[in-house]
């Protein structure tokens, strides 16, 4: 099976094609430390107790309302949830696996 290694930034038209295609997907591996980079930010500005839009807040006309710490991880949950409903048919897996490698990239 082939596999493709995402560098984020930097995916040819022929990486997105082998996604489509349900090739394996990684990240590489160098990007951990940018990964965690964002990590300690968002937990420094959790940690600061002052509202953030779409960290510890509501959305849109609720964006001023500071969410509990306890109540984050449900919040982001029901972020998910909200936006993953729909109409009409399912999105074909090969599309699928390409926004998932979007979102990743």
């Amino acid at each position: 099976m082939i596999e493709v290694l995402m560098n984020p930034g930097n995916v040819s038209l022929g990486q997105w094609r082998q996604i489509y295609q349900n090739a394996n997907v990684a990240l590489n591996p160098g990007c951990r430390t940018a990964i965690q980079h964002s990590v300690a930010s968002v937990e420094r500005i959790v940690g600061r107790g002052k509202p953030v839009y779409g960290i510890n807040t509501g959305f849109g006309k609720l964006a001023n309302i500071k969410i509990e710490d306890a109540d984050l991880a449900t919040l982001q949950r029901n972020l998910v949830l909200s936006h993953s409903a729909g109409v009409g048919d399912p999105v074909p897996v090969p599309v699928v696996r390409l926004m998932m490698a979007l979102k990743l990239a």
